[in-house]
Order: structure tokens, then C-alpha cells, then sequence
């Protein structure tokens, strides 16, 4: 059934490749104090055009796998530089796509597991980073592919494989002083799912996300979106649309609402009176005829991104699926107006299954058409045509009210979310070679130039996939890949 294995597309076709299977909120609410942490001194100045603050969320750069709340790929931190030091590999025995860390420095990893397919939280020292505790969750239709974040008590929320979602804390209550990781609230949707479908297990969670009303929002693989009460437990869902769709990435967060890209439309949402979801606006857009080689789903591979040059969230960005090229779609996130639609890349490089760069009035694309995925998952279509050489490209916008305007085009061939530095002004992604190499490359946002490579691994463990990396306040970089992570760190450290 779809509704199952789209949930963990990613580390399903990853694991598939190497063992066999086993048998509305008003800026008052925006703003307000925590009512279950005290008052905290008031954050630093931010610069113009950054997301504010979510007071529900971990420390904007590594608290979510986008980097934000709004899901701008953008981190606030300088990365390990042109001089980094050698790669390190961090063996985990699980393929781990999402990889955070809290205030507290600590860095906590969503794996799935090889052997019996369940998520499972190993907890990072922050220095050496090997596993210091761990926490093994029950294993079903989920099986550890859910989008994920911390929130603001360095708790990570995700999804067990009942559907239930967990908020999993960490603390030094084990044996000895000894970290350990512990299931502190636990949500159960079955009742809320057998409304809204029929059973407890009609639908499932692909991705979870801290709205700045407090609530805990979610979006499920059928074409569902809802929240949590944090505080009373109690779980509301609607249905997207009418037609069954389905929500294949993460959704984003913003003052505006809650944005949602289904494999048709875009959403905006936000909680009215009561806690009832009610749709701002909808924007459809064009899915195409079929699935594209490199792409995991027919329909946007884009999980939508706010950003904007004063607030950080006056647009929402995604691109379509549409031939024979697709395009770089932004809306305005109050209205849902269509500022522009610009196809991106050429033919043989135009389709993409990552969310796009947002910050201030640039956007940046990156191509994964043609990519070579060792699988996809199970009924997510044949592909049109079956295969493709994987060129890559990278391609930077520029957003104005008058509609959208290409700066550059790139060839480089990104094998993972690029993600700019806004300290450093240099956009990080990984290159892959014709020949498996993979680099950590520094591209000039003001060129696409390469500014410089490091490289951080060779042959098919070291694939990156396509997933995120995440880089810590002192600058170092942790990307996965097929085995756990790689640790890139600045030159000197």
C-alpha cells in the first residue's frame, strides 16, 4: 500500500539496496512566552530577512533537518572552511538522514536500522561523536522514515512505528551518571486516525513540525494535515483535499501557518477557534504526466520553503514536475498569489526532489534529475522515461514582486541538500563524481563558482543520497551517508 512505504522513502530505499527485507496564529501567539519553560532573556538580534524565532523549536541551523522552522536551507553558523580537515567517518550501522543538535550541544541522529528496519535515536558526543546511549522504537509501517525536530527543551519529536508521536528526551540518568535516551510524552493518534479514515492505522505520519501557535503539526502520507494540543494531547485532522494526495516531504512553518505540498497542490494553513484547521488558501500546480528518473514521487519533490529579504517568510517557494522542464514556483505566503513560475536547468537536468535555498530575495535550485537512487520505494510509479544521466546543475533566482529572474547556472552535480551559510556567504553542498568521488564543495552564491573541494569519501557506501547535512556553531560539518556520518571539521580543530 503507498500510504505505508512512502512514509520512509529514503531509508527504505537505501536499506533495499543492502540487505534483504525481513519477514493562523496571530504575532501575540508567535511571540509569547513559553507557558511550560521560564521566561528566557531575549534572543540576539537577527538579520533582516531571517525567519523569527520559534519559541517551540530548537536553535535555528540544527534544529530541524531544512535548518529552520520555515525550511530555508540556510544555517546561521560559518562551516569548516576552504582549509577543512580530513573527513572522519562515524560507523553507526544505520542509515541516518536526519542529524540534529540542541542547545546543549549534544547531536541526536534519526536512523533506521539494517537489520530489523526500526527507527532508532542514537544520541552523539558532540566531540568525538560516537554513540554514547541509544533508544530503540517499535518498529512498523513508519519504520524511522519520518521528518523529525527538536524542540525547544532539546527533546526530539518524532513517530514510533504505532503512530504515535513521541517526544524523546535525554539525560544523565543512567547507570553511573551515564547518558541514556527516554520516551518523555508519548501522543497516541489510533482514535484521531479512525476518525478521519476508519482505523488506527488507515493513513500514517510522514513529517512533523513546531508551529508558532504551540502546536505540534503533522501531514500524513494520504493527503492529511493536524496538530497536537501539547498540553491536553488532543489530535485534529483534515483532509487536504476531496481526492485522495499524497505528502511526500516535510511540511514548514511560519507566522502565516503551516505551509503543505501535496503531489498537486500547496497549502496554507493555520488553527482558527478551537483548534479547527482551516485552509488559507490552495495553489495546484502541474504534477506532470509521470514520475521523473531521480525523483522519488510524481508531483513536487520540494518541501516548501519560506523565506522573504524583511521578515523571512513573505514567500512560499516550491517547484513542479512540470515538462519538458520544470519550475521554480513562489507564492506570496499571505495571499497564496503567484509571484512567478520559471522553469529551471535545461531539459536533460530540470526536475529536482530537494526543497529549494530561500533567503532574502535569492532562491537557488539543485537538479537530482536522472540521480541514481540503488531503488525507489514501492508504488511510487514507474519513471517517464525509466532512466537518465545524472548531469546535475544548480541554478540561483532572483525574487521580486515582479516576478523572478535567473542569475547563474551551474554544472555542479549535487548529491546533497545544498544549504548557504549565512556567516560565511557560501552556499555547501556534496559534489559526486562520474567515478563515485564525493566532495564537500563551497559555491559562491554571487557566481555558482566552486570555490573549493574536500573530499569525503569514494565508492557506494560513501553515497550521500541526496540527504541533508547539518553544521554545529564551531563549524563542523556532518553529512550521511550509506553507513552513518561523515565529520568534517574546520582546518585546525
Amino acid at each position: 500500500m503507498l500510504t505505508r512505504l512512502r512514509v520512509a522513502a529514503l531509508p527504505l530505499l537505501l536499506l533495499a539496496a543492502l540487505v534483504p527485507a525481513p519477514a493562523g496564529p496571530s504575532a501575540q501567539a508567535a511571540t509569547a512566552a513559553r507557558p511550560d519553560q521560564a521566561a528566557a532573556s531575549a534572543p540576539p538580534a537577527r538579520p533582516r530577512g531571517t525567519l523569527p524565532e520559534n519559541p517551540w523549536a530548537g536553535p535555528a541551523g540544527t534544529a530541524t533537518m531544512h535548518g529552520d522552522p520555515g525550511s530555508s536551507d540556510t544555517n546561521p553558523y560559518r562551516g569548516p572552511g576552504p582549509d577543512a580537515g580530513p573527513a572522519e567517518p562515524v560507523v553507526l550501522g544505520a542509515v541516518c538522514p536526519t542529524v540534529l543538535a540542541g542547545r546543549d550541544g549534544m547531536v541526536q541522529a534519526l536512523c533506521t536500522e539494517y537489520l530489523d528496519r526500526a527507527p532508532t535515536l542514537p544520541l552523539l558526543d558532540p566531540t568525538t561523536f560516537r554513540s554514547v546511549a541509544s533508544l530503540h522504537l517499535e518498529a512498523g509501517s513508519l519504520l524511522g522514515g519520518v521528518y523529525a525536530y527538536l524542540d525547544h527543551r532539546d527533546r526530539l519529536v518524532t513517530v514510533d512505528g504505532s503512530g504515535a508521536v513521541l517526544v524523546l528526551a535525554h539525560d544523565r540518568g543512567g547507570p553511573d551518571g551515564t547518558w541514556r535516551v527516554l520516551v518523555q510524552r508519548r501522543y497516541p493518534l489510533g482514535a484521531a486516525m479512525t476518525r478521519a479514515c476508519g482505523a488506527p492505522d488507515c493513513d500514517a505520519l510522514t513529517t512533523l513540525a513546531p508551529g508558532y501557535d504551540g502546536r505540534l503539526w503533522f501531514a500524513t502520507a494520504d493527503g492529511r494535515a493536524g496538530h497536537v494540543d501539547r498540553r491536553t494531547g488532543r489530535v485534529r485532522i483534515r483532509d487536504l483535499s476531496a481526492r485522495t494526495e499524497i505528502v511526500a516531504n516535510s511540511i514548514s512553518t511560519a507566522p502565516d501557518g503551516v505551509a503543505v505540498t501535496s503531489d498537486r497542490a500547496t497549502y496554507l494553513l493555520r488553527a482558527g477557534a478551537g483548534g479547527r484547521i482551516e485552509q488559507v488558501w490552495r495553489r495546484a500546480y502541474d504534477r506532470g504526466p509521470a514520475r521523473k528518473p531521480g525523483q522519488l514521487s510524481r508531483g513536487s519533490g520540494a518541501t516548501p520553503t519560506f523565506f522573504g529579504p524583511r521578515t523571512g517568510h513573505e514567500y512560499v517557494a516550491i517547484t513542479d514536475n512540470s515538462r519538458p522542464r520544470a519550475h521554480l514556483l513562489v507564492y506570496r505566503a499571505a495571499t497564496g498569489r503567484l509571484v512567478c513560475r520559471e522553469p529551471f536547468l535545461d531539459a536533460a537536468s530540470s526536475g529536482t526532489e530537494n526543497s529549494p535555498i530561500g533567503w532574502r530575495r535569492s532562491v537557488y535550485v539543485a537538479s537530482t534529475y536522472g540521480y541514481p537512487y540503488p531503488t525507489t520505494p514501492e508504488g511510487a510509479g514507474e519513471a517517464d522515461p525509466p532512466s537518465a544521466a545524472f548531469v546535475g546543475g544548480l541554478e540561483k533566482f532572483t525574487v521580486t514582486e515582479e516576478g523572478c529572474t535567473s542569475r547563474w547556472r551551474s554544472d555542479v552535480r549535487s548529491a546533497a541538500v545544498p544549504k548557504l551559510s549565512t556567516a560565511e556567504g557560501v552556499v555547501y553542498t556534496v559534489t559526486r563524481s562520474r567515478a563515485s568521488v564525493y566532495e564537500l564543495a563551497r559555491i559562491s552564491p554571487a557566481t555558482g563558482r566552486v570555490l573549493s573541494r574536500t573530499p569525503i569519501g569514494a565508492g557506494p557506501l560513501a553515497d550521500t543520497l541526496q540527504m541533508v547535512g547539518t553544521t554545529l556553531p564551531d563549524g563542523t560539518l556532518l553529512q550521511g551517508n550509506l553507513t552513518g556520518l561523515t565529520v568534517t571539521r574546520p582546518g585546525g580543530s
